[in-house]
This record gives C-alpha cells, structure tokens and sequence, in this order.
C-alpha cells in the first residue's frame, strides 16, 4: 500500500485512526460510562485512543520537519485538530491530502 511508504502517507492513516477514536471514546464511551455505568468500553477505546493521539503528536512533528512546513503556518493547525472531533477528518481533507497527492504524482 503505497500510503505506508511516506511520512505523510502514514500520518494520514494515523490521522484517521485518531479520529474515530476520539469520536468513539467522546460520543459512544463517555455517555456509556456516565449514563449507564458501563466503564469496560472506556477502559479499552481509552488507552488505544492515548496511544494513538501520542502517535499522532510524534508524527505530525516528524512529518514537519521532513516537510520543512512552518509552524505557524500548517504544523500548529495539523496539531490543533487531533483535539477537536472531526478535526482530523478535516485535516486529512484540506491540508494532508493534497500534500499526499503532489507527493505520489
């Protein structure tokens, strides 16, 4: 897969990862937890999720550096979104994806 093969490529998949976890751990985990007691989904979506938002960090740090992008040009924004939901999807979408595009051409 020819997405594995670059530092952009495999922020794009962590990316993604990264956001269906947040998305799970914020609207399926959470309400489980608080409404209902059930804590087993937390105590699984919860360190997966850490693990992956880590990974994310490290990689779009990398991938900057790689890319030599400015920081208060795309890296701050690249960073910002692993913590809104959705934000990653966008992200992916509007910066990470055309960059990608070029790259493989």
């Amino acid at each position: 897969m020819k997405l594995f093969k670059t530092h952009i490529g495999r922020l794009r998949i962590i990316a993604i990862l990264e956001g269906i976890s947040l998305l799970v751990l914020v609207f399926i985990s959470v309400p489980l937890k608080r409404i209902y007691g059930i804590t087993e989904v937390s105590s699984v979506v919860g360190p997966i999720h850490g693990v992956l938002f880590l990974l994310f960090i490290f990689n779009t740090i990398s991938t900057g550096i790689e890319y030599k992008w400015k920081f208060k040009e795309t890296t701050w924004k690249v960073l910002l979104a692993c913590i809104i939901p959705f934000g990653t999807f966008y992200i992916d979408n509007k910066i990470l994806k055309p960059i990608y595009e070029l790259e493989v051409k």
